[in-house]
């Protein structure tokens, strides 16, 4: 993409005394993550061009996530009741549960149709250049699972992603969990290094499934 024109960047940094409702859109759009200047221009003209009916969907759709959903209590996923659709199905393997960064990636390994089990969603991943730490993601909320007196896991497959900070999460959860005698896989080398479990074909994922290796 070029270099910004004045007007655009006149259109996105706006005027604090008189910012117009289509340059408060725009600038929500350009907010959000991968979208650039124009093509918060154009989301916002394509907004304003189609149907009321259209607008409001939008609105009250992004409202409506907001205030309903919430984290599952069990696998902080998320959800629009106390527990998620997985968690509450009895007919799940609930001795395997695979331990993911976001809930993008429990979507991704659904589609292969190759686990049965159940999921934790880790909401990141350790990242001490970001300052990021073990406190600030659902690491705690596993260990609970894993401690629980009524839990009956037997794996904890980390699927968080092939890049550094999934790896150093990875080792570290692989760490903390052997301690407490529960076995530990990690998916196997079918994804290339750096990629994100959300971008995977179905194949190359059930692949790394099925041939995950003991940490």
């Amino acid at each position: 993409m070029g270099a910004e024109t004045e007007s655009e960047r006149h259109l996105i940094s706006g005027s604090h005394k008189n910012k117009s409702p289509i340059t408060r859109l725009v600038n929500s759009f350009h907010s959000l993550p991968g979208i650039g200047p124009r093509s918060a221009q154009r989301l916002a003209y394509h907004i304003l061009r189609s149907p009321d009916a259209l607008a409001r969907e939008l609105a009250e759709s992004l409202i409506e996530v907001k205030e309903n959903i919430v984290l599952c209590r069990d696998c902080q996923n998320l959800t629009v009741d106390v527990l998620c659709l997985v968690c509450t199905d009895s007919g799940r393997d609930s001795t395997v549960v695979c331990v993911v960064e976001e809930p993008l990636d429990v979507t991704a390994i659904e589609r292969t149709g190759d686990f049965t089990g159940l999921y934790h969603v880790l909401h990141g991943v350790i990242s001490p250049r970001m300052g990021i730490g073990p406190e600030d993601i659902k690491i705690q909320e596993l260990l609970s699972r894993v401690h629980a007196p009524t839990s009956n896991i037997a794996e904890i497959i980390v699927a968080t992603n092939p890049s550094t900070e999934g790896e150093a999460t990875a080792m570290y959860l692989s760490r903390i969990i052997q301690e407490a005698g529960t076995k530990v896989t990690r998916l196997a080398r079918g994804l290339s290094t750096g990629s994100d479990l959300e971008y995977a074909d179905i194949d190359t994922l059930g692949r790394a499934l099925q041939n995950r290796h003991v940490m």
